[in-house]
């Protein structure tokens, strides 16, 4: 028998390049099961190509060397209310200015109905703990044998957004659903490397549109999207 050598998974301090605090929040699919790093390698790497400075934020950490900053927040097999009993201490710590919310998968099993509401109440949290941050809120990706239910709380999701946009929230939904399909799937839950590839895509260009999110003082190297920017307050479901 063979000993395997563990792979460290906590930092001895969480990484930091002085740039726009972002915190990837959400279960497993933020915290890349089957491709450690998930969608937060590519996406780094647009980051990185785009001329952002950015710093991801949060108590966990993996990844592989391609991804320049393995700090996340995301949770393998936790629920929307796993999340909201723990989200104002994890934003107090890190004070992030910008959060990407993929919550939800873990709470299609059994009795959905409540999810909406939980979600509402998470999204709540989120913004009296940090007003001040730019807070974009995903539909979940599909899910094999439970699109009705996934359907059911996606459909639910805009109107969060828009609700608490139109009472002055920085508050913008991401349609993550759209972005992927089943076959994009490693396990019929979780996306495989093609699909956490799309999923940073969909975050990159919603990232974009929305002025300070991810920087934006200064131009970035690569042309601006050529839709009008979101301002903050507003909701808009994002195309791909």
């Amino acid at each position: 028998m063979v000993a395997a050598v563990p792979i460290a998974t906590t930092p001895a301090s969480a990484e930091s390049n002085g740039g726009v605090r972002v915190m990837p929040l959400g279960d497993s699919i933020t915290d890349g099961f089957n491709v450690p790093g998930g969608y937060r390698i590519e996406l780094w790497q647009r980051f990185t190509s785009g001329g952002y400075r950015i710093d991801f934020v949060g108590s966990q950490f993996n990844g592989p060397a391609s991804l320049g900053d393995h700090d996340h927040q995301g949770h393998s097999g936790w629920t929307i209310a796993q999340i909201d009993a723990n989200v104002v201490n994890w934003l107090r710590a890190t004070n992030p200015r910008t959060v990407l919310l993929h919550i939800g998968t873990n709470d299609m099993y059994g009795d959905t109905s409540g999810a909406p509401s939980r979600l509402a109440t998470l999204v709540d949290r989120i913004t009296n703990t940090a007003p001040n941050a730019d807070v974009f809120v995903a539909t979940i990706i599909p899910k094999s044998g439970a699109d009705n239910q996934v359907r059911g709380y996606n459909a639910a999701i805009p109107g969060i957004v828009q609700s608490r946009a139109a009472a002055g929230k920085r508050v913008h939904l991401v349609d993550m659903y759209s972005a992927l399909t089943l076959s994009d799937l490693a396990d019929g839950v979780h996306p495989n490397a093609t699909g956490y590839r799309k999923m940073a895509a969909a975050w990159y260009d919603a990232l974009r549109a929305v002025p300070g999110s991810i920087g934006g003082d200064t131009p970035p190297t690569t042309p601006p999207p050529t839709t009008p920017p979101m301002l903050p307050g507003t909701a808009r479901r994002a195309s791909y």
